[in-house]
């Protein structure tokens, strides 16, 4: 499973969320190897009034977008092109065209499989009530 944590500033219309989540699977699937079906997004959007760097709040966009992958599953080669193109895509648009705030970026995180579950099953069937 490939998990993805976006963070955003300022608030976003939650109508671009399926776009930025559908934009995040397709980096994930093509620059990662990741299955499509197992990776997973998360989109948090923050008042710009709650982001700061250097104790100052933000002037323009900003994003945080950490990505946690099992160990292995892709090369250093493959990482640094996620990072590459995810910023880009970030930066197209949430900024726009103009450059995202300063401390905006990815974090990669690979975790051992013995640290890593989820669940499998479908929603259970309704069961009738007698």
């Amino acid at each position: 499973m490939t998990s993805l944590h976006l963070q955003v500033a300022p608030l976003q219309n939650p109508e671009r969320y399926p776009l930025l989540a559908q934009a995040l699977t397709d980096l994930a699937e093509r620059w990662l190897g990741a299955a499509r079906e197992t990776v997973v997004v998360l989109i948090d959007d923050l008042p710009a009034a709650r982001w700061y760097v250097a104790g100052q709040p933000v002037d323009r966009p900003a994003a945080q977008l950490q990505l946690c992958l099992p160990a292995g599953q892709a090369s250093e080669g493959q990482k640094a092109e996620f990072i590459a193109h995810a910023l880009k895509s970030l930066q197209r648009q949430l900024g726009r065209g103009e450059a995202l705030a300063v401390g905006s970026g990815v974090i990669v995180r690979e975790v051992l499989p013995q640290h890593w579950g989820r669940c499998e099953t479908t929603a259970p069937q309704a069961q009738g009530v007698a």
